[in-house]
């Protein structure tokens, strides 16, 4: 299935886009985009762990991702 994943902050910063498309298996979970989202070109330079969110909701690591979900990639925030 085809997924259009939005980036925020640093994410959106260091892959110099904000949204892009991945192509996921049928019964893909949230873990699943981590690793894809990991292999990416320079994904070392990307924030450990962000925080995913389907359809406006924060998702667990074992959440079901479908096609047409709208899905946000969120960096852990650290406040002071």
């Amino acid at each position: 299935m085809n997924v259009t994943v939005r980036f925020f902050a640093s994410y959106a910063d260091s892959l110099g886009r904000s949204t892009m498309d991945f192509v996921l298996p049928a019964g893909a979970t949230v873990l699943d985009l981590r690793a894809s989202i990991a292999a990416l070109p320079d994904a070392s330079r990307l924030p450990p762990n962000p925080l995913i969110a389907i359809n406006h909701a924060y998702a667990a690591p074992t959440a079901l991702i479908a096609g047409g979900d709208e899905i946000a990639v969120i960096p852990p925030v650290a406040g002071g």
